[in-house]
């Protein structure tokens, strides 16, 4: 299955230039960031890239379709990495990251229609995101630094900072 979603993705990113090009490289780590910490932020931003096209579904969590909260779930629990479900709630219980410190496997979340944070997705290096926007629209990536996100975004947090290395 996970071969089919990675040949999938990749006739998509040839074919279309909207798609985000996969994540870059991690940073190397350094001594307030673990290796194993780094190499799962890389890890959840890689997979979450693997997902694109992934039908949208209220309140899927598996690979049959994805909520914006459901991507971000699978994605960590993936490396082992236990998190709320709900995108309020993932903002609630993240390490709160300044924007400017963002790395790939961040959370960003937004406020789209209410007061509270109802939407979220993962970062994926060089200004991108992966998420699952709405019913009719599959998952995809987008641009955090203008437009319709940039707009919305109102913080990010971390979770893998603290998560063992990949299983």
């Amino acid at each position: 299955m996970r071969a089919r979603i990675v040949l999938t993705l990749a006739a998509l990113l040839g074919g279309c230039s909207v798609l985000a090009p996969p994540p870059p490289p991690p940073p190397p780590p350094s001594a307030a960031q673990p290796a194993a910490a780094n190499d799962a932020g890389a890890g959840i931003a890689a997979l979450a890239a693997t997902l694109v096209g992934t039908p949208y579904h209220f309140g899927g969590a598996d690979e049959a379709g994805f909520d914006c909260s459901g991507l971000t779930l699978y994605v960590h629990e993936h490396f082992g990495i236990t998190i709320p479900r709900t995108a309020a709630e993932q903002q609630r219980g993240a390490q709160s990251v300044p924007l400017e410190q963002l790395r790939p496997g961040d959370l960003v979340f937004f406020r789209i229609r209410a007061r509270h944070v109802d939407h979220v997705g993962v970062y994926a290096g060089d200004g991108r995101f992966i998420h699952a926007p709405h019913a009719g629209v599959a998952v995809s990536a987008a641009d955090l630094r203008r437009g319709y996100y940039a707009r919305h975004l109102v913080g990010a947090g971390r979770f893998w900072s603290v998560a063992a290395a990949p299983p």
